[in-house]
């Protein structure tokens, strides 16, 4: 399962990870959000121990939101280090997102 990302943690659990971040950005009301929840929940379990997985509610936690200029739902963000390594917005098929975070693996 996916973890949950706050305004209140997200500095310690996504910018000071050791590893790879995915980051999804969603809302309750967002559709194409909830049919990508699945995904993000398959991919959290099959990295697990390689890469960090975790949702932001974008409702909820504006301040991290607003800090990554986040206007569509979802944005998924790929950290590294503590930067945006690289980014996928909308709702996107399992293949494409595990082809960017595996670039960022090694």
């Amino acid at each position: 399962m996916a973890l949950e990302f706050t305004d209140a943690n997200f500095k310690t659990e996504v910018l000071e990870s050791s590893l790879p971040v995915l980051v999804d950005f969603w809302a309750p009301w967002c559709h194409p959000c909830r049919m990508l929840a699945p995904t993000i929940d398959q991919i959290a379990t099959e990295y697990d121990g390689r890469v960090r997985v975790g949702k932001v509610n974008s409702d909820e936690n504006p301040q991290v939101s607003i800090q990554y200029r986040i206007e569509g739902l979802p944005t998924l963000l790929v950290f590294k280090n503590g930067q945006v390594v690289d980014s996928i917005v909308g709702a996107q098929p399992k293949d494409r997102i595990t082809a960017k975070l595996n670039a960022h693996l090694g």
